[in-house]
């Protein structure tokens, strides 16, 4: 979907050069500045202002992102007004004749039900107003109409018909990706929502039962377990953000296998090899510590075998190379494919794949966990964090008692 989207942005694009063009020949004729031919002032002056118009329109359409595109795409048209519409309102009005909103809201009726554009005459009474014609193109997601865009100018002319349907086109597309990009985000917030439900009842239980095992012979000891077991539930059930920095999550983890070491005692050891530069390093929230969950739940929960799980966090340049691996009961890979696939469910606690889906939602498909297993051998979890992302930002860091 988003290359067909990115592909017909690219369409557009020529369009909408020649609109603009031609607009502003016929409008405001001006110096090329040592840019070319007009046809590459042009295009320049169109890839610019698009790209100053997009940011807003994909935070979808509100008088606010109206608001601030109108004017850039009253440019792309070379136009004196330009409005923006939602199916009930005009969100936001740029250049002459604002006069005319009620108008024009009042035209707007045939183009919101057919999802097809029109041109009109417009009335008008005050001889100072430029605008006679107004063109209506509809804005339009996965065919449904959601607004539209209208032009105003002083006369008819067929170039402004096609231009501000190929411009309603563009922005159609920004809505859409908008679209996409809420419905990323409902889905992760979903399956953070599912994380937090399937944090392991089991686990709570027993690292309950472990401090009240304290409480008489070592009161002291007691209050620390607590301790970790209230920041350790506070991290997982913050509200903040849907992305989390290496080194919270690392700290969540810690306060996790505080309880784990005290349940298990020397049954366990752990070895953490962090490069201090990643720590800032930005990441899903509860991406890591689920999988430090599985190696300890395959590793110490199944056998009276010392178990030993390391952690590493490396530098690799423009990512943070994660691995946590394990000595435990290791699993079938044919298995482990079809829990990755969603075939089969895990059998309890925090499965693998919900992990692994979050990862490809957010980085792409390229970056879901590398797994390393065979039954008896242990596992090994391998996870390329880019240290750069798009849209992937810490929400703060999480306060610590």
């Amino acid at each position: 979907m988003s290359g067909f989207l990115a592909g017909l942005c690219v369409a557009v694009l020529p369009l909408l050069a020649a609109g603009f063009w031609l607009g502003r020949r016929t409008a405001r004729p001006e110096s090329l500045g040592g840019l070319g031919t007009p046809v590459e002032h042009a295009t320049f002056q169109t890839l610019h202002t698009a790209s100053l118009a997009a940011p807003p329109l994909r935070a979808g359409l509100t008088e606010e992102t109206a608001r601030k595109s109108a004017r850039r795409l009253r440019t792309l048209l070379g136009t004196d007004a330009l409005c923006l519409t939602d199916r009930e309102a005009v969100l936001a009005w740029d250049g002459a004749g604002e006069h005319h909103r009620d108008e024009v809201l009042g035209r707007l009726v045939g183009p919101l039900e057919t999802g097809r554009g029109e041109a009109f005459r417009l009335r008008c009474d005050e001889p100072d107003c430029p605008l006679r014609w107004a063109v209506v193109a509809p804005l339009t997601v996965d065919d449904r109409v959601h607004g539209a865009l209208v032009a105003c100018a002083p006369r008819e002319s067929a170039v402004l018909v096609r231009a501000a349907a190929e411009v309603a086109r563009w922005v159609s597309v920004q809505l859409e990706l908008a679209d996409l990009d809420q419905s990323r985000t409902r889905l992760i917030e979903a399956e953070i929502k599912a994380l937090r439900a399937q944090i392991s009842p089991h686990f709570i239980f027993n690292s309950l039962a472990v401090i009240a095992s304290f409480v008489r012979t070592d009161p002291e000891r007691a209050r620390e377990l607590l301790l970790e077991f209230a920041d350790f539930i506070r991290y997982s059930f913050r509200s903040r953000g849907d992305f989390t920095t290496l080194a919270d999550e690392l700290h969540a983890i810690d306060h996790y296998l505080a309880l784990v070491r005290a349940r298990f005692g020397d049954r366990l050891s752990v070895t953490l090899q962090i490069a201090p530069e990643v720590l800032p390093v930005a990441l899903p929230f509860l991406c890591l510590q689920p999988l430090v969950e599985n190696a300890v739940k395959h590793g110490l929960e199944e056998t009276a075998d010392k178990r030993h799980i390391s952690i590493t966090a490396q530098d690799t340049g423009a990512e943070a190379l994660v691995v946590i691996e394990d000595d435990g009961a290791g699993m079938d890979p044919e298995l482990l494919r079809r829990i990755l696939a969603g075939e089969i469910s895990p059998s309890g606690g925090i499965g693998l794949s919900n992990v692994d889906d979050r990862l490809r939602q957010v980085y792409g498909d390229d970056h879901g966990l590398v797994i390393e297993t065979a039954v008896g051998a242990g596992m090994k979890i391998t996870a390329r964090l880019p240290k750069y992302q798009p849209g992937v930002h810490s929400a703060g860091r999480f306060p610590r008692q």
